[in-house]
């Protein structure tokens, strides 16, 4: 294939996932929706009738003599099929990143269209990958409309897609992908750890509504069909432990190298590094907090929220509002 071939087949790569995506936050949706739906129609069951031994039972409802299947099923598939489609998205999301690298003919990082294309890919990655790990299934409809709405805009935004073309001097380093892919890897792990979050703090205040009423099965509605939250909690802990010693290398190590080789000093207090520096603070009070103060459940939620906004702003907001030496750059 051609440059141009490998180009095209890129552009429809992109655009293709960015549609599997959307069909899967539908999916999701849906999911929501139904067992939003489900959890409002649910009666409370009914204390049992003590029978004498030997009698016959009373009949079910409607003569059957089999409970009829539980409607919950029905969001589950919903559930399944955006997964499934998640899965379809990513892989067709992977093919359009491996082909913009071959039309480029280097690693696909050197501007923000790749670096959104490449970045979002981490955040399905990450999610595809605490799904097997954590059954977090729930936090799908926050992923899919993330990557979805990353996707969409980097497509159809004129002023973000560049056509691929050589890299300029100074990303010419094998640092360059050492820096960027740890950035996107811990990148995408923040972004799931943050949805968690969402997740937790939902489920949270389902909980403590529910025993405040004192129902004894806690929380109904959708939130009653996720997780427990203290497993939450634990789960959004592990997934920023994770990713937080990552983004350590490569921001405070990995890009300080690279910035010396192509800059001639390895911290200049550029705006980009001035933030990425403050999202490690952020993360690092997290972590912190978690481990030695005993900061747990909501007010970790938060942090990690807080932590995460200082991230989206370094990613986006600073190639809005200020310049720099990093400004043909979107990490």
């Amino acid at each position: 294939m051609t440059l141009t071939e490998w180009g095209s087949l890129s552009n429809l790569a992109f655009a293709s996932a960015t549609v599997v995506y959307v069909l899967a936050f539908v999916a999701h949706t849906v999911e929501w929706a139904i067992a939003r739906q489900v959890s409002a129609v649910e009666q409370p069951r009914a204390e049992p009738v003590p029978v004498a031994a030997g009698a016959p039972q009373p009949p079910a409802a409607g003569g059957a003599t089999e409970t009829p299947p539980a409607a919950p099923e029905r969001f589950d598939v919903f559930g399944r099929i955006g997964l499934s489609l998640t899965v379809l998205a990513f892989c067709i999301h992977l093919l359009g990143v491996v082909a913009r690298g071959m039309a480029a003919e280097r690693v696909p990082w050197g501007n923000m269209f790749e670096f959104n294309t490449s970045g979002a890919l981490a955040v399905s990655g990450a999610y595809l990958v605490a799904v097997r790990l954590f059954r977090i299934r729930w936090a799908g409809l926050l992923v899919t409309g993330f990557v979805s709405a990353v996707l969409a805009v980097s497509m159809l935004v004129p002023s973000l897609y560049v056509a691929p073309g050589a890299l300029v001097p100074a990303l010419h380093s094998y640092w360059l992908v050492i820096h960027v892919a740890a950035a996107a890897v811990s990148g995408g792990a923040f972004a799931v750890g943050a949805a968690i979050s969402v997740l937790y703090l939902l489920r949270e205040r389902a909980e403590l509504r529910a025993e405040e009423a004192g129902a004894p099965d806690g929380p109904g509605g959708v939130v009653g069909r996720m997780p427990g939250a203290a497993y939450l909690d634990r789960v959004a802990f592990r997934v920023h432990a994770f990713a937080f010693p990552l983004w350590t290398f490569g921001v405070l190590v990995a890009g300080p190298i690279w910035a010396e080789y192509a800059w001639g000093r390895y911290w200049g207090w550029d705006p980009k590094e001035t933030w990425a520096f403050i999202t490690w603070v952020v993360y690092a009070a997290y972590l912190h907090a978690r481990a030695t103060a005993g900061w747990q459940g909501r007010r970790a939620a938060y942090l990690a929220l807080a932590a995460f906004a200082t991230f989206l702003f370094n990613y986006v907001g600073i190639n809005l509002f200020a310049s720099g030496l990093h400004s043909y750059a979107g990490l």
